[in-house]
């Protein structure tokens, strides 16, 4: 991977743009839609295919989920400190493409006689170091393609919003077709013809953005070339050895990945850690030692404060996808087992609902892009925290729609879709007030000089909602015994436990925020 020669010239632009956004716009598309369209797919293939519990399936989506959105705080430090963003984000790719594609090798389906269940080992050590790859791609692609962005737009360009709005089109519109496309080839004709959809996805990515990167214009360089060529072990160079340690941690990760089925007991009131909790708690340990001596030492009274606030939104994130996340785990099996799938004249899969999703919020985005000015022009535009209250309140409404669904089933004893894609709406009017505000509080309360490492927080919180969200799911797990049929009703009862509790964790924790909102706005410090 050579260094590209870049003009420094003026940047050349397209509609008012730099060029080299639309790049990265196209790369985190692509990225994006192998991204969730495996993940529509995952938890069904484990349970349907190779015939996983409930428990070991909804154990694996969240180790799986935990680590790779742990991973980027790896990844994004290498990049900053040796090896540059646009060598992390080829890497990445590289990564994530033998990953997905390595996903479509399906090997043989699982059998059970006499509840005895066999599976292919082969395929599932194949599964596993795909997972691998993935979660280790995402890490190094993830972060940094962000930071390019940010990167192509002097600090005073009043254009950077406007940029950061097209880029974060470009994540929902692949969430959009990911589903549909992924989970209707995987669930029709095969699930490796939907991973495998997803594997070129990410190919057409990749190409896209190393055909590209002369656009970025050398923002994207490692900070010191002359550092990553020196030769430190014989004739390994630090970028060498910066690839067989990532190697050396893809061996890691399949590893911890293998160890699903003690990744996260749930015995009333207790938790069971495992390896990949452990590793989690690592990186977190770490991460939050460097965060609060930083605090305590190096920043006065207001900076203190501002930076308890961030932490404080940090943990709001945490609780809201931890709700949210449910969407790949209960929220999937749900919509397969006991919903009825007519709509529009079409039969609608579980993973193909996925996208609604990121549908709703290619719709709700330019409203609130309008919104938000106004409100503010008028005086009535919330607080950052108290947009944060509400968007939990909402998350926890999504799930009373959920229960009312269970509660009052149509004629044939299934939930109806049309509630379903209500709860869906109301959880990403809810995730627009929280998610993206979140973000901006991030970047707007900490001290510059370490505003990627509390987004590394920021990337740990979702990290650890994965696992959350897994555990709660766990909640609604059924066993069907060989040779019988779902009970629709003993089912119905599981899910409306399981969502009515997740409602009271939303709507009481959205509650908390904004009873706790005047604190909040005070160590804000003016900040809004």
């Amino acid at each position: 991977m050579s260094t590209v020669a870049l003009p420094r010239n003026r940047p050349a632009e397209f509609l008012g743009h730099p060029k080299g956004l639309y790049i990265c716009f196209l790369t985190e598309m692509w990225e994006r839609f192998s991204f969730y369209g495996m993940k529509a797919l995952l938890l069904l293939y484990l349970v349907k295919y190779h015939l996983f519990t409930d428990d070991n399936g909804y154990n694996l989506v969240g180790a799986y989920g935990g680590l790779v959105y742990a991973m980027p705080v790896i990844g994004g430090l290498v990049a900053d400190r040796w090896l540059g963003m646009r060598k992390a984000v080829v890497f990445g790719g590289i990564l994530l493409v033998l990953g997905h594609l390595g996903m479509a090798i399906e090997g043989h389906p699982a059998s059970s006689v006499g509840g005895v269940v066999t599976r292919d080992a082969h395929a599932l050590q194949v599964f596993y170091f795909s997972l691998a790859l993935i979660i280790l791609g995402v890490g190094f692609l993830k972060p940094n393609i962000s930071t390019i962005v940010g990167k192509l737009y002097p600090d005073d360009d009043p254009r950077r919003d406007s940029g950061f709005t097209l880029f974060y089109a470009g994540i929902n519109l692949g969430g959009t077709f990911s589903g549909i496309l992924c989970g209707w080839l995987g669930e029709t004709y095969g699930w490796g013809w939907g991973f495998g959809a997803a594997g070129v996805g990410m190919l057409a990515g990749l190409a896209n953005f190393i055909y590209g990167q002369k656009y970025l214009l050398g923002h994207a360089e490692p900070r010191d070339p002359a550092a990553l060529r020196q030769r430190v072990f014989g004739p390994l160079t630090r970028e060498h050895l910066i690839y067989l340690g990532s190697l050396g941690l893809l061996v890691v990760i399949w590893g911890l990945i293998q160890a699903h089925s003690l990744f996260l007991a749930i015995i009333p009131g207790w938790f069971e850690p495992s390896p990949v909790i452990l590793a989690m708690h690592v990186i977190t340990a770490c991460l939050l030692t460097g965060i609060l001596w930083f605090m305590f030492t190096r920043c006065t009274k207001v900076e203190r404060e501002q930076m308890f606030v961030v932490l404080a939104f940090i943990v709001l994130c945490l609780v809201f996808f931890t709700i949210y996340e449910q969407t790949y785990g209960s929220w999937v099996l749900f919509s397969d087992r006991v919903m009825n799938h007519d709509a529009l004249g079409k039969e609608w899969n579980a993973s193909e609902l996925t996208s609604l999703g990121s549908f709703f919020i290619l719709v709700l985005a330019p409203f609130f892009a309008w919104l938000w000015p106004r409100l503010e022009r008028a005086g009535w535009n919330p607080s950052k925290p108290a947009k944060s209250g509400y968007g939990l309140i909402l998350a926890g409404l999504s799930f009373v729609v959920l229960v009312w669904s269970a509660r009052h089933p149509q004629a044939n004893g299934l939930t109806g879709i049309w509630w379903f894609v209500f709860a869906y709406f109301v959880l990403e009017v809810g995730e627009m007030l929280l998610s993206p505000i979140g973000l901006s509080a991030v970047t707007e309360l900490s001290v510059p000089r370490v505003v990627s490492l509390m987004m590394g927080g920021w990337f740990l919180g979702t990290s650890y909602s994965e696992v959350l969200a897994a555990a709660l799911g766990k909640l609604s797990s059924m066993e069907i015994p060989e040779g019988e049929v779902l009970n629709v009703t003993d089912a119905l009862a599981k899910y409306d436990a399981l969502f009515l509790f997740s409602a009271k964790i939303g709507i009481g924790s959205g509650l908390l925020t904004l009873l706790l909102t005047p604190l909040i706005k005070r160590w804000m410090h003016g900040v809004k």
